[in-house]
C-alpha cells in the first residue's frame, strides 16, 4: 500500500550535504510506489515562535502568524511518514530546523500516529557528534501523540558541500526511502 511521505530539509545550503541525502531519500521512496514530497525550509518563510498563546487558547488548530508555517503543518497532517532532516552544527540541530519544530506548537497535538525517520549529517564522524541532536528529536517525539521512531542516517565526517558525493550515504539514503 502506497504511504504519504513528507521529507523536511533544513539544510541552509540548497544541494548541500543533508539535502542531497534527502532528494535520494525522496527517490527510493518514489520508486517503491509511494506518495512523496520535499520541504526545504530555506524557501519557505517561517517566523520565530512568539509564545503569544494563540494557539493553546485555541485547541491547537492554528497559530497567529500568518506565513508557511500553516501549508506545513497540512502536510504533516496529511502524511503518513516524515523525514526530518538536518545538518549538525555544534552537535545540534540546524536553527532552522529548531525554528520548524518550536512553530509545531501550534499543531503538535493533531500530528497522530505518524512515523519517522531522522537524516543528519556532520563534519566529525564520531556517532556522539549526533547524540545531541538526536536527543531534540526525541523530546519532540515525547510530546506527540503515538509516534513511531522509524529509523536514523547519521552521514558523518562530511562537511563541505559536495563531499557527500564520495561516499555510500546517498545509496543508504536511497535504500531507507525505498523500503519504508
Amino acid at each position: 500500500m502506497s504511504k504519504k511521505v513528507l521529507i523536511i530539509s533544513s539544510s541552509p545550503r540548497k544541494g548541500g550535504n543533508s539535502d542531497v541525502l534527502c532528494d535520494e531519500f525522496l527517490k527510493g521512496a518514489l520508486d517503491a510506489g509511494n506518495q512523496a514530497e520535499k520541504v526545504f525550509l530555506r524557501d519557505k518563510k517561517i517566523n520565530y515562535c512568539m509564545g503569544c498563546g494563540f494557539c493553546s487558547e485555541n485547541d491547537y488548530t492554528g497559530c497567529s502568524q500568518k506565513d508557511d508555517m500553516s501549508e506545513i503543518l497540512d502536510k504533516m497532517q496529511e502524511s503518513d511518514i516524515i523525514v526530518f532532516a538536518t545538518p549538525v552544527y555544534f552537535y545540534a540541530i540546524s536553527g532552522q530546523m529548531k525554528t520548524f519544530i518550536d512553530r509545531m506548537c501550534a499543531r503538535y497535538t493533531h500530528i497522530e500516529n505518524k512515523e519517522f525517520y531522522y537524516i543528519m549529517t556532520a563534519a566529525d564522524d564520531s556517532k556522539d557528534a549526533i547524540q545531541y541532536a538526536l536527543g531534540e528529536f526525541k523530546g519532540l517525539m515525547a510530546c506527540l501523540v503515538n509516534p513511531t521512531e522509524k529509523g536514523c542516517l547519521f552521514a558523518g565526517g562530511v562537511w563541505k558541500k559536495g563531499e557527500i558525493a564520495g561516499t555510500d550515504y546517498p545509496q543508504q539514503a536511497y535504500e531507507l526511502g525505498k523500503n519504508l
